[in-house]
């Protein structure tokens, strides 16, 4: 039997152990990107709508990539010692730079004109935001947050290292679980990654305005439009 055959025998002879660090790493990596989102998407929105702040969310989605998470969960040691919350911290460093950068993109790019013509109808900044903007925005700020997701889900497996369980608990120790072992916690963290990039593009296109839902997906962006600080 190949070494991918016996990755799914060892799913279905340990499926009590697989569901277990399953939900530990659904429930880590849930945590981070709520928290992530917490902080994040305001911040963005808010940036976006007086379109200001360009030079913070460049610069923070590039110290954000920038940072190793290894490095992270090591500074966190120190600080937070082992655990969950040490984990969650670095997850959240590594998810808030997708998020900001596309939420305040998304906002700051929406045609000025509809912006004004509402203005002109007598809306005020508020219902601007929340009934011309963020509609329009919607597809470009989803595509920040399953990005975001699936870079915490993927990363998620670091915390076996730092005792906050996971999937990662099963890759890394290969002396207990074997290559098996190992591969069937690689092909479990893609298929949750997949899973993830799935529902969250189901609940993009749910929410997306009819008009706006395209056939292609929007792209992560790389840089943010430029804009006066």
């Amino acid at each position: 039997m190949s070494d991918f055959g016996n990755a799914f025998k060892f799913i279905g002879d340990n499926l009590h152990l697989c569901v277990t660090k399953i939900l530990e790493h659904l429930a880590l990596s849930g945590a981070a990107i709520g928290v992530a989102v917490a902080i994040a998407l305001p911040l963005g929105i808010w940036l976006g709508h007086i379109h200001r702040g360009s030079f913070l969310a460049v610069n923070v989605a590039n110290i954000g990539r920038a940072l190793p998470s290894l490095a992270v969960l090591a500074i966190g040691l120190a600080v937070l010692g082992i655990g969950f919350l040490n984990v969650m911290v670095a997850l959240v460093i590594l998810a808030v730079p997708p998020i900001l950068t596309n939420a305040y993109v998304a906002v700051d790019g929406v045609d000025a004109e509809i912006v004004e013509s509402a203005r002109g109808m007598g809306m005020r900044p508020r219902q601007v935001l929340l009934n011309v903007e963020l509609p329009l925005a919607l597809p470009l700020i989803f595509a920040g947050i399953r990005t975001g997701a699936v870079y915490v889900i993927a990363t998620a497996t670091l915390a076996a290292i730092a005792g906050g369980g996971g999937l990662g608990d099963i890759i890394v120790n290969q002396a207990n679980y074997g290559l098996p072992g190992v591969l069937a916690g690689a092909i479990l963290v893609t298929a949750l990654a997949f899973l993830a990039e799935g529902v969250l593009a189901l609940v993009q296109r749910a929410v997306t305005p009819r008009g706006l839902q395209m056939t292609r997906d929007p792209q992560l962006v790389e840089r943010p439009v430029g804009v006066q600080v």
